[in-house]
């Protein structure tokens, strides 16, 4: 797929955008640069959750017979959905509050149509991976710009993608709870002295920086909060609210996110 110059943010070092196409348009190739995946509801919520506990996930487009041959090839514990989990009465599944009742959990392959097909997408770009929440932004913003200053901007970037979620046709809904995650890393970015946002990345770190005094509130009443609420999943959108609550930075490496060193 080949895209317009002017829309893939080249001219900054800092870019935003939403979904695997934003992804692919503005992760650039060939060049060591940096890409942070925010599914805050609750992809990357929950990989920052697994990975803080020592669990090794691995993220996969698909929730078939393909991601099953996948995790017994890597003796992993393959992600199911919330209410299947719920109807069997318990079980991994895309829930953070999953994670933190699981035990012995070494290996987890976590299927998603939003974060986990971008974070799989991106694997193979050049670009270093890592997953960016509401819980760690601080703590990948200052693994991020600790490397960002020793980079030539000019030849190496920073890619914000906002996974959204889907409409039943299948197209991209932007989400706004992945518009304030990355409006928060990005903030936190900024904080710490990194310039060269895009207009784009900009409108995104205002964002968060408007909804900061009431985000929790915010959370639960946006859409994808109150789907979760109504569907009695309230903890989930209470874990993903806990800002700056984890000081884990989850990078993807081989397939699977551990914590960077």
């Amino acid at each position: 797929m080949s895209f317009d110059p002017a829309h893939t943010q080249a001219a900054y070092p800092v870019r935003f955008e939403w979904g695997p196409t934003g992804a692919a348009a503005t992760a650039p190739a060939g060049h060591p640069s940096y890409a942070v995946v925010v599914d805050v509801l609750s992809f990357t919520t929950t990989v920052g959750v697994a990975v803080a506990r020592g669990i090794e996930v691995h993220p996969f487009p698909w929730r078939d017979d393909r991601a099953r041959e996948y995790a017994e090839a890597r003796d992993a514990v393959l992600a199911i959905g919330r209410h299947e989990a719920r109807r069997a009465g318990g079980g991994v599944s895309l829930s953070p509050g999953s994670i933190t009742a699981a035990e012995s959990l070494e290996r987890l392959v976590l299927p998603s149509p939003n974060g986990s097909t971008i974070a799989a997408g991106l694997a193979g770009s050049g670009a270093t991976v890592l997953a960016a929440s509401l819980r760690n932004r601080r703590a990948v913003a200052a693994h991020l710009a600790a490397h960002l200053a020793a980079l030539d901007v000019s030849e190496h970037g920073l890619t914000v993608i906002a996974a959204g979620e889907r409409w039943p046709d299948g197209s991209l809904r932007p989400a706004v709870e992945d518009l304030w995650g990355a409006g928060a890393l990005l903030a936190a970015l900024v904080d710490l002295g990194v310039t060269g946002l895009a207009p784009e990345a900009r409108v995104a770190e205002q964002a968060f920086r408007a909804v900061e005094p009431e985000l929790g509130a915010a959370l639960r009443s946006c859409a994808s909060g109150r789907e979760l609420v109504e569907a009695d999943f309230g903890q989930d959108v209470a874990i993903a609210g806990e800002l700056d609550a984890d000081g884990c930075v989850p990078v993807l490496a081989g397939g699977s996110f551990t914590a960077a060193t």
